[in-house]
């Protein structure tokens, strides 16, 4: 089967609604996909993402090359029977983790030469390989490796990775083999509104089934991010997916369906959650704080989650401070299926035509994280990131 995508509601610009049918299942879109680096969604298991709704998750090939390594996957019945997870997955090319590596990774025009952060053994990554990889665990949806600016990069820098990320895009499709995963061109160029238009119409011209959007909500400013993205999908194909990679936080979700994206992913749900962190209507709540200690309300009154249909905000709190396993799944549980239903409420809205109202009204209640805290935040992520790759789950 090979992935189709028809767009029921919204046009070239705008929100948009629309369905995207893989070879494990169909996805609805907008449509938030929660990040399951090594195969699985960090401490859930398939049959509580399914319970919740969850359509696609991630799967990322620079992790599962090193470990267990693609071979290993392939001949054990690919990604899906692996994980135990029967639904779409899209695997991201490890572009990302690949270029965070610092001085452990050089690259050139035939692909990039790193150092595992596993056990320091050397590596060579081509398009070549990367796809040979991405066919071996089998996903649905795959991306062409790409090479990832940082946002403060110079104009220079910025051209040569686009060029760069177009020639190893165009190699890409010539190295793919299966006819049933779908091949998503991942459009780069910095934060330099040229460059955007230049990569999103030489990717348009190669007619990939769906796109990414690579290289943005990396630690730029929103009001950049928004700008970059309005140029970039302008000159995308309106009846392909677009794929805003890296982006989790309710009030970013909202602000990227409105500029016209289908599809978006972070490990923002699973990682604030093991930190104690739980997305609510209002903002985020601190489970830590001693105000809960006593506390026997849900973290969130009308949930429809496992945790909040069972569990206290004072015993959540206590598994946390006794550092309990099943307190990260229980507020992990809540996030995801935080973020799963406000994707089913968005959508539903831009099928009845009233979108911008939503978006209004959840916005007028919703307190979002201070963006000099955000900022802080990713600053501090990216330099863990960078010393130690375990920390890159997918780019975030």
């Amino acid at each position: 089967m090979i992935m189709t995508f028809d767009l029921l509601a919204g046009a070239t610009t705008g929100p948009r609604a629309g369905l995207l049918r893989a070879p494990h299942g169909d996805v609805p879109t907008p449509v938030f996909m929660p990040v399951g680096t090594q195969a699985t969604v960090k401490t859930l298991t398939p049959d509580e993402l399914a319970a919740m709704g969850v359509p696609i998750v991630l799967a990322n090939t620079y992790h599962l090359y090193l470990r267990p390594g693609a071979e290993v996957v392939a001949r054990l019945g690919g990604l899906h029977k692996f994980m135990g997870w029967p639904r779409p997955i899209l695997t991201d090319s490890g572009g990302f983790q690949v270029f965070s590596l610092g001085h452990l990774r050089r690259v050139s025009d035939d692909g990039v030469l790193f150092k595992s952060h596993v056990d320091g053994s050397e590596h060579f990554f081509s398009p070549e390989l990367v796809m040979a990889t991405q066919e071996l665990l089998g996903a649905d949806i795959v991306m062409a490796l790409d090479e990832c600016a940082p946002p403060e990069a110079t104009y220079d820098y910025a051209q040569a990775a686009m060029t760069r990320t177009h020639r190893w895009a165009e190699r890409c499709r010539a190295a793919q083999r299966r006819g049933d995963q779908a091949l998503f061109g991942i459009v780069q160029g910095g934060m330099f509104a040229d460059l955007r238009q230049e990569s999103a119409q030489t990717l348009a011209a190669l007619d990939f089934p769906g796109y990414g959007i690579g290289g943005l909500s990396v630690g730029e400013a929103k009001e950049v991010t928004w700008r970059m993205l309005d140029i970039t999908i302008e000159r995308l194909p309106p009846d392909r997916p677009r794929y805003l990679m890296g982006v989790g936080s309710p009030e970013d979700i909202l602000a990227a369906v409105a500029h016209g994206v289908d599809m978006m992913d972070c490990v923002l749900p699973t990682r604030i959650a093991r930190n104690g962190a739980l997305i609510v209507r209002t903002g985020r709540l601190n489970i830590k704080s001693p105000q809960y200690t006593w506390d026997e309300r849900p973290i969130e009154e009308g949930c429809g989650c496992y945790t909040c249909q069972h569990f206290s905000r004072a015993y959540l709190r206590h598994l946390f401070k006794a550092e309990e396993i099943l307190g990260l799944r229980l507020m992990t549980i809540h996030n995801v299926y935080f973020l799963v239903e406000l994707m089913r409420q968005i959508r539903q809205a831009i099928l009845e035509g009233r979108f911008a109202q939503f978006q209004a009204e959840f916005l007028a209640g919703f307190q979002p994280t201070d963006p000099a805290v955000q900022a802080a935040n990713k600053a501090r992520w990216l330099a863990r990131a960078r010393q130690s790759p375990d920390h890159i789950e997918i780019q975030t």
